[in-house]
Formats: structure tokens, C-alpha cells, sequence
């Protein structure tokens, strides 16, 4: 059974730092793509970061770009995102997917598996 548990979310102020995680279980992370996404209050969820399954290559989404870090550490099935200079619009719940695409896509769809979620949450 494929399981993805999230952890490290919580509360900061802006400008601050903070760091989530996901480890897995049930599957060899090596073999997938991973990703985070990220759902705030009334709106769609919406693609973070991901970071390619075979070298490692990462994609991110423009409104993080330069302040988040997607990383992942395939002898312990875990991978992480690295969050600085936050801002109140980072407030969302924060989730990790998994992936049997090569690419590091945007669509959600692409993503076969889910963990359940960590609220992060900025105040300004």
C-alpha cells in the first residue's frame, strides 16, 4: 500500500522560513516523479514544485520561483520543499504527489498517488 505523509507545516510570519516534507512508503521513489501542490481556501489546487524522477531536473512554479527549494533524498523515500521569504498568498494546505511520468508536469492529473496534506499558514 502506497502511503505519503507530509509533515513540518505551521505557522509564520512573512519573510519567514519553513520546511515540508513527504516520506513514502509502498513504492521506490527513485522510480517517480515527485511534486508539491498546494490548495488555499476557495481555490483550485495549484502546482508548487516538482523534481524529475531520473536526474533530478526541477520545475517551479513562477510565483515561488526563486524562494522555494524542491528536494528529495531517494535512499530514505522522502522528498522536502525548502520555503523562504514567505508570503501571507503561501497560505495554503501543502500536499506531495507522486508520479510514474519522466517529466515534472503541472497537471495534477499526471499524479497517481497523494498524501493527505500540511497546513502552512502566513501571517502578515
Amino acid at each position: 500500500q502506497v502511503q505519503l505523509v507530509e509533515s513540518g507545516g505551521g505557522l509564520v510570519q512573512a519573510g519567514g522560513s519553513l520546511r515540508v516534507s513527504c516520506a513514502g512508503s509502498g513504492l521506490t521513489f527513485s522510480r517517480f516523479t515527485l511534486a508539491w501542490f498546494r490548495q488555499a481556501p476557495g481555490k483550485d489546487r495549484e502546482f508548487v514544485a516538482g523534481i524529475r524522477r531520473s536526474d533530478g531536473v526541477t520545475l517551479y512554479a513562477d510565483s515561488v520561483r526563486s524562494r522555494f527549494t524542491i528536494f528529495r533524498d531517494n535512499a530514505k523515500n522522502t522528498v522536502a520543499l525548502q520555503m523562504n521569504s514567505l508570503k501571507p498568498e503561501d497560505t495554503a494546505v501543502y500536499y506531495c504527489a507522486a508520479s510514474a511520468s519522466y517529466w515534472a508536469t503541472r497537471d495534477f492529473n499526471e499524479y497517481a498517488y497523494w498524501g493527505q496534506g500540511t497546513q502552512v499558514t502566513v501571517s502578515s
